[in-house]
């Protein structure tokens, strides 16, 4: 088996990690909530309605208020949305051992011991021994 094959078996192993299975459902579970779909498409025509309104040479600076100040407030509810909130804390799980794996990675690719290295928890400020910036 080449290295290819082996990181695609690692692909693999990944979709079948508990981490990477609830974040599958709860993006599902995001995509199927009506009232959180309104509200991102709501966010997302305020927010081009924003640049359009910002990109004009005689802005409307009540309007540019009124605009800013919705999307803040939609931003709230989909923030505080229960489907959201789930979905948040499980990309962060997925988004963490993905990282995590890319450290180990970089690291043996950088001659350390595969069975020893250990991927640091948050920034060490050495970008030698990083998988990347979250």
């Amino acid at each position: 088996m080449d290295i290819i094959e082996m990181t695609r078996e690692l692909g693999k192993a990944l979709q079948n990690d508990d981490r990477y299975i609830a974040y599958s459902l709860a993006k599902q579970a995001n995509d199927n909530d009506a009232e959180l779909q309104a509200l991102i498409t709501g966010f997302d025509e305020m927010r081009s309605e924003l640049n359009k309104e910002m990109c004009k040479e005689d802005k409307d600076t009540d309007r540019i208020k009124e605009l800013d100040q919705g999307i803040k407030g939609n931003y709230q509810k989909i923030m505080s949305n229960r489907n959201m909130i789930v979905f948040t804390g499980a990309q962060n799980a997925l988004e963490s051992l993905v990282n995590n794996m890319n450290q180990i990675i970089t690291m043996c690719a950088n001659g350390e011991d595969p069975e020893t290295c250990e991927p640091s928890q948050g920034c060490t400020g050495s970008c030698s021994t990083c998988g990347g910036c979250g």
